[in-house]
């Protein structure tokens, strides 16, 4: 694992070094979700999903900490850049040499975590476009989010407004592909402390023992969420996505199920 970050001198070798593991055919750069704490629940299972794929060479990380796969992962395969300074990290997206062929975000914080609501509208909406950006200028071919399955930018309700309203900004930059995932609760172990979360999750996992079909239609596994992801992506940037979804591919709940299941 090569871990370029705040404390790196060497720029021009950084470089150098980034050129000897790429393949430009699928070469995800993935933005795991982050919050001031730790990183995400959905972005360690796509990083390890990504890994643990043969028909990707090469995965470049952007997050506030080191993610826990990156002790394991093969030097020659993952490339991580740590940096509490999110102001930086457009930057290092767009020196990847070649562009990352598919782009995955899972960012997102908590109310609590930004210090209220207008804070995360401006972490969480502000980063996810401000990276989608750098990377349609950078040349990616397709973008991945990981969005809510709430989101609608005419919702009276803040959090499903600002997920609509990242689609939305994310969409307007003309990818050759997009692909957004809607999610419902997401399952699993959180390391941050979510109360009421945690009790829908426990009436998820009692659902899911009973009968899967009382689970996937409102809440979906972390680790399914993130194959559906990096499934789909690798689907879209080879073209082989439904009819009608070219420009804009958009799973929901079933979606999900179908396309993160295990082979």
């Amino acid at each position: 694992m090569r871990t370029p970050s705040e404390s790196s001198r060497h720029p021009t070798s950084f470089h150098r070094a980034l050129g000897n593991v790429i393949s430009a055919s699928h070469s995800p750069c993935v933005l795991t979700h982050c919050t001031y704490r730790a990183t995400g629940m959905v972005g360690s299972h796509i990083l390890t999903s990504l890994l643990e794929n043969p028909a990707i060479a090469r995965v470049d990380t952007i997050s506030r900490r080191t993610p826990s796969a990156a002790a394991a992962a093969p030097q020659t395969k993952l490339t991580t850049f740590v940096s509490d300074d999110t102001s930086r990290w457009a930057a290092q997206l767009s020196s990847l040499t070649p562009t990352p062929s598919i782009f995955i975000s899972a960012f997102g914080t908590t109310r609590a975590a930004a210090g209220g609501f207008e804070n995360q509208y401006k972490v969480e909406h502000g980063l996810n476009v401000e990276m989608a950006r750098a990377a349609r200028d950078a040349g990616t071919k397709v973008y991945v989010l990981i969005s809510s399955g709430g989101a609608n930018k005419a919702s009276s309700f803040a959090y499903p407004r600002m997920k609509g309203e990242i689609e939305e900004d994310v969409k307007a930059l003309g990818f050759e592909r997009t692909v957004i995932l809607r999610p419902g609760l997401i399952s699993g172990q959180r390391q941050e402390s979510r109360p009421a979360e945690a009790a829908l999750r426990f009436i998820a996992g009692i659902a899911g023992k009973v009968h899967s079909g009382l689970k996937d239609g409102w809440a979906q596994d972390a680790d399914v969420i993130a194959r559906a992801a990096v499934n789909a992506g690798l689907k879209a940037l080879d073209g082989d996505v439904p009819p009608g979804s070219e420009k804009l591919w958009i799973l929901g709940g079933s979606d999900i199920i179908k396309y993160g299941g295990k082979k």
